[in-house]
């Protein structure tokens, strides 16, 4: 059966089964071939240029398709030639085209890998034991892939001396659809947390082939924006995961709580309903593209929306809530920084000018909709609350404010909290400074930290431009994200002394032009949300 969707513009080609990596590619515009290097699959050879070498599409897994779905991922079979890594590995099936119309397959496990490492008697390994740094994309974990222009690493990569990695992985229901419940099946037990056991893989492969690229194995950071910060956090309670990262970051996502084994089944039970299945083997034979109908079923918990998907109390490869009730002492040892944006919510509107001319009556009406029962409060008392606490917002100045306070906020706060009562306190940044787009008028919503941590801020789907301003914020972030990979501490010149996030006081750097460590910043909005409890959306 051929799982593959083609949408693929560049015209990369998986051959069903195939062992490793896309056969032979075009160079990119001023590029030249990388050094052959050997991982322990089989050689591979990327393309070079502007003193960083590229190796893209390499394969971690096995196919995860046909009778391997929703199993956990295998090593692939080693090849004996020489493969290019020139394009992009297909990126995990999921509703929409992907980035650039890129490639959805079930056979998806592909990583990429930047180094700026001179050529040395072994390929890349030339001595120099560099920091790694592993982007988890974002896309909640229904999208997204690791080749979305945003994490190009090859400025990273060049600007710090460090190895950059980005990662595809399963989604959605090929990546955490529990069917453990439904069927008496052990080959379906792990089912709900295969995409995180995944990106377990991926980092396994970076343990074992990353010195051969010009990295240090132990000395790996993961970071990931959005759904990428919650797979990292979910990480950070993970047996299977322990060891394999020695710092974490997660940027405006964070998982207080996972899914449980009761809803996690509710939602399996309407998925198979939907598609008009009641056997594993008719799931496993159906389609790829089909399977994606199921998403389409209403979330029983939510009451709305798709059928939520993400990782589930399995006790499995998941025995307990990553920051509940307490933070995973697993991951008490790994340094971690903790992320948000001032204004994430203004990034989910579509930046639909409309959504800034609100009315009192319109923040009210639409307030809960936007908290979705993570934080069970009055509106109109959230709404009086804010006109006292910020009298010069305006109606939409409110609602965004709010809205993000009670959506994904409340959750970096929890995380930061835990850790600083552990003993092992965070490092905690808010992004204050103003994207360009429209002159200003969306603040610094959810995204903006990507390319002003990778430097790619003229890329497509920045938030920042070229101009100085957007170069300066780009250095300080950057510089600091690189400097807590190398050490477990952000801490550089460009920036205020950056202390770890304490109770009391909360420390935080606001990142902007100029920076500035705060503390509490936004308290009152804190204590107003504290009245009540916070529940992860999935949980």
């Amino acid at each position: 059966m051929d799982t593959r969707h083609t949408l693929d513009r560049r015209g990369l080609l998986l051959a069903a089964g195939a062992a490793a990596l896309t056969p032979s590619a075009g160079l990119a515009a001023g590029a030249a071939r990388s050094p052959v290097v050997a991982t322990t699959a089989g050689k591979v050879r990327g393309a070079s240029a502007e003193g960083v070498h590229a190796f893209k599409g390499l394969r971690y897994g096995a196919d995860t398709g046909g009778a391997r779905r929703f199993m956990p991922p295998i090593r692939p079979q080693p090849w004996s030639d020489t493969k290019d890594a020139l394009t992009y590995g297909a990126a995990s099936m999921q509703t929409g085209k992907g980035e650039d119309g890129e490639t959805l397959s079930e056979d998806c496990l592909f990583l990429n890998v930047w180094t700026p490492a001179k050529t040395g008697k072994k390929g890349l390994a030339d001595g120099v034991k560099r920091p790694v740094m592993v982007y988890i994309h974002g896309g909640a974990y229904n999208g997204g892939s690791g080749g979305s222009p945003l994490y190009d690493g090859t400025g990273l990569s060049k600007r710090g001396d460090v190895v950059v990695v980005t990662v595809n992985h399963r989604l959605n229901a090929f990546g955490y659809l529990y069917l453990a419940r439904l069927f008496n099946d052990p080959s379906v037990a792990d089912s709900g947390n295969v995409g995180q056991l995944d990106l377990v893989l991926a980092l396994e492969w970076v343990r074992d082939n990353i010195a051969t690229f010009g990295g240090d194995p132990g000395n790996v950071t993961v970071f990931g924006q959005s759904g990428g910060g919650g797979k990292i956090a979910t990480l950070m309670a993970m047996p299977a995961a322990k060891g394999l990262f020695h710092r974490a970051v997660t940027m405006s996502g964070q998982q207080v709580t996972v899914g449980g084994p009761f809803n996690a089944t509710k939602r399996a039970q309407l998925f198979v309903d939907k598609l008009g299945i009641s056997e594993l083997a008719q799931l496993r034979a159906l389609p790829a593209d089909q399977l994606l109908n199921g998403l389409k079923a209403i979330d029983p918990v939510a009451g709305s929306g798709g059928v939520y998907m993400g990782p589930v109390l399995d006790e499995r490869s998941l025995t307990r809530h990553p920051f509940f009730p307490d933070a995973a002492p697993q991951g008490l040892g790994v340094p971690m920084m903790v992320g948000n944006t001032h204004d994430e919510t203004r990034g989910f509107v579509g930046y639909d000018k409309k959504m800034l001319e609100l009315t009192w009556d319109e923040v009210i009406a639409r307030l809960p909709g936007q908290f979705n029962a993570r934080v069970d409060i009055d509106p109109a008392t959230v709404a009086a609350a804010y006109r006292k606490i910020y009298p010069d917002y305006s109606p939409s100045d409110v609602f965004f404010a709010a809205s993000t306070a009670g959506r994904s906020w409340k959750a970096a706060i929890i995380q930061a909290e835990e850790r600083a009562r552990a003993g092992a306190p965070a490092y905690v940044y808010q992004v204050d400074w103003r994207s360009p787009r429209d002159g200003g008028v969306w603040g610094a919503p959810h995204t903006i930290d990507i390319a002003l941590v990778f430097g790619t801020v003229t890329a497509k789907g920045s938030l920042a431009d070229g101009g100085a301003d957007s170069v300066a914020m780009s250095n300080q972030m950057s510089d600091a994200f690189i400097a807590f990979a190398r050490t477990g501490n952000p801490n550089t010149a460009a920036i205020p002394a950056w202390e770890p996030y304490t109770l009391p006081r909360r420390q935080t750097m606001v990142f902007n032009t100029p920076s500035k460590l705060a503390d509490d910043p936004r308290g009152a909005e804190r204590e107003l949300f504290n009245k009540v409890p916070f529940t992860q959306f999935g949980t």
